[in-house]
């Protein structure tokens, strides 16, 4: 599913990006969906974890950026 090629998605990383506050949106511009995971290719989120963040308080979204490390960790 994930190209080898491209660094792991981290929170701590996302925290650099410029101009951001709070807990970042994982989003990295890549929006294609794997069938047989049901994550964002780019993002590694599923559809509900993208639909909702907007909504999502500060623990909400940690608790989805745990759980894109968590996905990268299963496929490496």
């Amino acid at each position: 599913m994930a190209d080898a090629a491209r660094p792991p998605l981290r929170l701590a990383d996302a925290r650099r990006r410029p101009g951001v506050a709070g807990v970042p949106s994982p989003c990295v511009g890549v929006c294609r969906m794997d069938a047989a995971t049901g994550w964002c290719q780019g993002c590694w989120r599923t559809l509900d974890e993208i639909a909702g963040w907007g909504q999502a308080d500060e623990a909400r979204r940690l608790a989805i950026w745990a759980q894109i490390e968590a996905r990268q960790e299963l496929t490496t």
